[in-house]
């Protein structure tokens, strides 16, 4: 089963296969690109509603990766729902790509190149300079606000 993200009917993605989503991805959507929602769920596309659990544990995940802070709720939400169908998520969201590899999802890219790595991104302080794993809102040493560094 594919999951589709608001990228699949924006890009008009094809495909034989069952289709999936969630109703917040037709809540992103206007206009046609809202139209091809409303009919791919009228020729069959199954609208989901993932568990607490499954959220709560992709929520976990983007905070290993240091994704939470860039993922809407949707996109969590949606990850969530692949998670539980055991599908393949179909966006060309970076950061959405590298939760859903952390957690073993398949991806299905359409208009960009998928990423090719998976990335445990680091926080920098703006004003010491201190390194730190996890973010914060401030630097526990200084106080400054940190900002999320790519870890190569």
């Amino acid at each position: 089963m594919y999951v589709l993200d608001a990228s699949a009917f924006i890009n008009e993605y094809h495909t034989t296969e069952q289709t999936a989503s969630i109703p917040m991805v037709q809540e992103e959507l206007e206009g046609e690109h809202a139209f091809r929602f409303d009919a791919m769920e009228g020729s069959g596309m199954h609208i989901h509603l993932p568990r607490d659990d499954a959220v709560e544990k992709v929520r976990r995940a983007a905070s290993e990766t240091g994704d939470l802070d860039v993922l809407s709720m949707t996109d969590i939400r949606l990850i969530a729902a692949t998670f539980e169908l055991d599908g393949t998520l179909v966006t060309d969201d970076y950061a959405m790509q590298n939760v859903a590899n952390r957690l073993d999802v398949a991806v299905d890219v359409i208009a960009q190149d998928g990423i090719e790595e998976q990335r445990n991104w680091s926080f920098q302080c703006s004003g010491c300079g201190r390194e730190f794993d996890e973010d914060k809102d401030r630097c526990p040493i200084c106080g400054s606000p940190l900002s999320r560094k790519n870890p190569s």
